[in-house]
């Protein structure tokens, strides 16, 4: 390990003079991890400049962030690399491709597969790096070291094990489809309110469900409003029976009146029996007022 550390310090010690570089010192390095059940960080400070870190959300791959105090190194497009270990002659660099420096806090947000390349540049021995070169033949460079990320990555997976399914932009709306012609929720359809069920219990600021029934044009329009209604009804109860209060529930439902394809086929009408449900986080002044199930069906029924 030794070695590695010389090794790296010559390659320092050799940077072009014009080469501005950022990278923290060898004894000094450390990778942090933090993170809940929306979202997991994996970070690298970088001394007088910010920190480069993998963020990964719910529901979602990582993505690496370079975060800065200031804009020293300027905007416009850099590259980034996986740049070979100099304790491994004969490797190159992996050009990741360019990457757009902004300005504010968080300069880039990297892709996925971007992320995805640079981490297994770290398991691999190979440091991140940012380069920019600017019009006057400037080159700054942000770096960041593979020493312990391997510990630091376990611990990462350890977080990202308990990231929920999904996050809130995914699970807020959902179709709950009744691909029989009844109001009976299947396997599929449970699975579907538990995914959001489950995260409204891990972020209690999503405290209302609106939900709006729909059936196809097979029957008359009272049949048919009455089976958007016995549908909607039944997502209400699944909700209920999970610790919900009616009061944070909106029904509505409007029979055939709104397909989401044209009733034109079986295949259609069964996409059409649908209950849509949609979450939101309603603040306490904003809620409202305890009704009962019949009153807000009455109320918003079209």
């Amino acid at each position: 390990m030794r070695q590695r550390y010389l090794a790296l310090l010559s390659v320092f010690a050799s940077l072009p003079a014009m080469a501005l570089t950022f990278q923290t010192r060898l004894e000094s390095i450390e990778w942090t991890v933090e993170g809940d059940k929306f979202e997991c960080r994996l970070t690298q400070p970088v001394t007088d400049f910010g920190s480069g870190e993998f963020v990964r959300r719910a529901g979602e791959q990582a993505i690496f962030r370079l975060k800065a105090y200031n804009s020293v190194i300027g905007g416009g497009s850099a590259t980034l690399l996986a740049a070979a270990a100099p304790w491994q002659p004969g490797r190159g660099d992996i050009n990741l491709g360019s990457v757009n420096i902004g300005s504010g806090n968080v300069l880039f947000n990297s892709s996925q597969v971007q992320a995805g390349r640079l981490i297994n540049g770290l398991m691999d021995g190979r440091s991140p790096v940012i380069r920019r070169a600017s019009g006057d033949g400037r080159v700054s460079e942000v770096r960041l070291l593979p020493v312990k990320f391997n510990k630091a990555f376990s611990d990462y997976q350890g977080c990202v094990a308990k990231l929920l399914p999904q996050n809130f932009e995914q699970v807020k709306q959902s179709e709950i489809g009744f691909p029989g012609e009844g109001f009976d929720l299947d396997p599929q359809a449970k699975a579907r309110l538990q995914v959001m069920l489950e995260f409204m219990k891990a972020d209690p600021t999503v405290n209302h469900i609106e939900l709006d029934g729909h059936s196809d044009n097979s029957g008359n329009r009272l049949t048919n409003r009455e089976l958007s209604r016995r549908r909607a009804l039944a997502v209400m109860d699944f909700f209920k029976a999970n610790g919900f209060q009616e009061s944070q529930i909106t029904m509505r439902f409007h029979g055939e009146r709104y397909p989401l394809v044209p009733n034109t086929n079986a295949a259609n009408r069964a996409k059409n029996r649908r209950v849509a449900v949609r979450l939101e986080r309603v603040a306490p002044t904003d809620k409202p007022a305890p009704q009962s199930a019949s009153a807000a069906s009455a109320a918003h029924t079209s």
